[in-house]
C-alpha cells in the first residue's frame, strides 16, 4: 500500500509539473502567430518608403536641372544655349585685340618702307661702278625713322631687320624709262648685277660697314627683253644716329616700279 501511495503521489506530481509546463510555453506558443504578420508587414512599409524615397530624389534632381536649364536660357534651344558662352568669348576676345591694336598702332615700333624714286638721271655708260639708290619718301612710309639723300636713318636704337630688293631690265628696242629717251648701246653678254647693302655707324665716326651683298652676272641677249632681281635681308643692331643705304651696280638698268625695287626696315625689340 505504500508503494501504491508513493506511486499515486508522483503521479499526481508529475502530472501537476506537466500543466504548470504547458502553462509556462502555452503563452509563447500563442504569440507565434501574431508575430510573423507584424514583421511582415513592417518589412513591406520600409520598401513602399525606400521606393517612395527614390522616386521622390528622382523626381527632384530631375526638377532641378529642369530649373536650371530654364533659367540659364528660358524658350531657348540647347544649340543657341550651348553656343552662346563661345561666342561671348569670341566677342570678348575681338573687343581685346581692338584694345590691343588700337595700343600698338600708338605705340608702334619703328619701320620704314621706301619704293625707288622713279625720275632719277644715273649714267647710261654702262660701267659697272656701285653708286647709291634713291628712294621715294612720299610715296613710301616711315614711322620714327629720317630719310635723306638716299639714306635710312635711325631715330631709336634696337635690333632691326633690314631688307631691299632691286630688279634690273633691259630691252634693246625700249626705254629702260619713260623719262630716258633711250637705252645706251652697250654690250649686256656679261653684265654684273650686284646689290650691297650698308650700315654707318655713329659709334665709329659713321664709317660705312657691308651688312649684306648678292647679285649675279649675267648673260642676257641684246635682242629680247631680260631682268633680274636681287633679295636680301637680315637683322642687326642699330644705334640712334645710325644710317643705312643700298648701292647698286649698273643702276642704269634698275626697274623703276616700285614693286620691285624697295628698301626697308623694321624694329624687333631692344
Amino acid at each position: 500500500m505504500a508503494a501504491t501511495h508513493s506511486e499515486y503521489r508522483g503521479y499526481l506530481r508529475n502530472t501537476v509539473d506537466i500543466e504548470a509546463a504547458q502553462h509556462r510555453f502555452h503563452p509563447a506558443h500563442s504569440s507565434e502567430p501574431t508575430y510573423r504578420p507584424l514583421l511582415f508587414g513592417t518589412l513591406a512599409v520600409m520598401g513602399l518608403l525606400q521606393v517612395a524615397s527614390s522616386v521622390a530624389i528622382l523626381l527632384h534632381l530631375t526638377g532641378y536641372l529642369q530649373e536650371v536649364d530654364l533659367s540659364t536660357a528660358p524658350h531657348r534651344p540647347i544649340e543657341e544655349v550651348q553656343t552662346e558662352p563661345v561666342l561671348n568669348a569670341l566677342r570678348d576676345t575681338r573687343k581685346t585685340g581692338d584694345r590691343r591694336r588700337c595700343k600698338t598702332s600708338k605705340d608702334s615700333l619703328p619701320s620704314a618702307h621706301l619704293p625707288i624714286e622713279r625720275h632719277q638721271a644715273y649714267s647710261k655708260k654702262g660701267k659697272p661702278n656701285a653708286i647709291t639708290i634713291d628712294w621715294d619718301e612720299v610715296h613710301g612710309y616711315s614711322h620714327k625713322m629720317g630719310y635723306q639723300k638716299g639714306k635710312l636713318l635711325v631715330m631709336e636704337s634696337g635690333f632691326y631687320y633690314i631688307y631691299a630688293k632691286t630688279c634690273f631690265r633691259y630691252y634693246k628696242d625700249g626705254p629702260v624709262d619713260s623719262s630716258q629717251t633711250e637705252v645706251p648701246q652697250v654690250d649686256v653678254s656679261n653684265t654684273q648685277l650686284i646689290q650691297y647693302v650698308y650700315h654707318e655707324s655713329i659709334k665709329q665716326n659713321s664709317k660705312s660697314v657691308m651688312l649684306m651683298k648678292t647679285g649675279s652676272t649675267m648673260r642676257w641677249n641684246d635682242t629680247s627683253y631680260n631682268m633680274y632681281c636681287a633679295q636680301q635681308g637680315r637683322g642687326v643692331r642699330l644705334d640712334e644716329g645710325d644710317a643705312l643705304y643700298v648701292n647698286v651696280s649698273n643702276a642704269w638698268m634698275l626697274d623703276p616700279d616700285g614693286e620691285g625695287t624697295y628698301f626697308g626696315a623694321i624694329k624687333l625689340g631692344n
